[in-house]
């Protein structure tokens, strides 16, 4: 593909102007003086042919010219500052932008992050949690791993570990739960999906109009043990990601009831085209999670 001749200058120019709409502000930004932004500016309109700013009295406004240009060029301008910042670095790194919710973050994936480091020193890894509702694309994600069945819209889901749920308490609380019917007298924390107690409670052979008298519903499992282990009350939540609470001592499983009502998934937007820290990212999650199935 041959390209046409680009203007470095003038686009520069442009984009910076654009982005302030002030010839003078870009003209500190580019350490040149606002007569040399304002021709630079000029002779890119004349070789496009249209007028890319309207010269208000106190400023500039795009046209729609400039508002179809400025995306592009900042984009393209972005892209090309971080990799000179990668190429001018000792080794080279790659952003890998991972959604994770909370649960999963703190009960599996923290306590083996180091590994991952040491594996692939090259991802520069940025985590951010959160309650299980994921904006892949609003967020700039290039994966997002949440629970569920694996049913999201434009999204590619892979299977990670399964999250059966089981009642959870202190052991206080624990003694005096002889019978699933005994939980009638605790306070019940729960999260916002209310069908995971009906389910449980069913599979523990209560009748479905066993009503939850007294509940806390919370946003997020992990604060949901936590006012467990404070003993606000008894949780259903996936021991799978609270081994260190249960291990201590800190919380029992009273009965051997587990219900599963859906998985932790690996999801990312179909349109994505899959980077090398993307793959080495999946491929090191899978590895680990076949490990631990193997060690089990």
């Amino acid at each position: 593909m041959v390209r046409p001749y680009l203007p470095l200058k003038a686009l520069r120019a442009f984009e910076a102007s654009a982005r302030h709409l002030s010839f003078t502000r870009a003209s500190e930004e580019l350490h040149v003086t606002q007569a040399a932004v304002s021709h630079q500016v000029k002779l890119l309109e004349t070789q496009l042919k249209v007028p890319l700013f309207k010269r208000l009295p106190r400023g500039l406004m795009l046209t729609q010219e400039g508002e179809l240009l400025l995306p592009v060029l900042k984009s393209s301008f972005d892209q090309i500052s971080h990799t000179l910042e990668r190429v001018g670095e000792s080794s080279y790194r790659e952003v890998l932008n991972v959604g994770v919710v909370g649960t999963f973050a703190v009960g599996w994936l923290l306590p083996r992050l180091a590994d991952f480091k040491d594996q692939y020193p090259f991802v520069d890894l940025r985590l951010s949690t959160h309650n299980n509702r994921a904006d892949i694309a609003g967020e700039g994600l290039d994966f997002a791993i949440r629970f569920g069945t694996g049913a999201w819209h434009a999204t590619a889901a892979q299977p990670l570990l399964p999250a059966s749920l089981s009642v959870m308490c202190t052991p206080t609380i624990a003694a005096r739960l002889n019978t699933p019917a005994d939980l009638l007298g605790e306070t019940w924390l729960r999260s916002y999906r209310a069908d995971e107690w009906t389910e449980w409670l069913l599979a523990a052979g209560l009748p479905r109009s066993f009503a939850m008298t007294n509940s806390i519903v919370f946003d997020s499992s992990i604060t949901m043990v936590e006012a467990a282990i404070q003993g606000a009350g008894v949780a259903l939540a996936p021991p799978l990601m609270f081994p260190r609470q249960l291990s201590s001592g800190a919380l029992v499983q009273p009965f051997d009831t587990a219900v599963s009502l859906g998985g932790y998934w690996l999801t990312r937007l179909q349109t994505r085209p899959e980077t090398h820290a993307m793959a080495s990212f999946r491929e090191w999650l899978l590895t680990a999670i076949n490990r631990r199935d193997a060690d089990s």
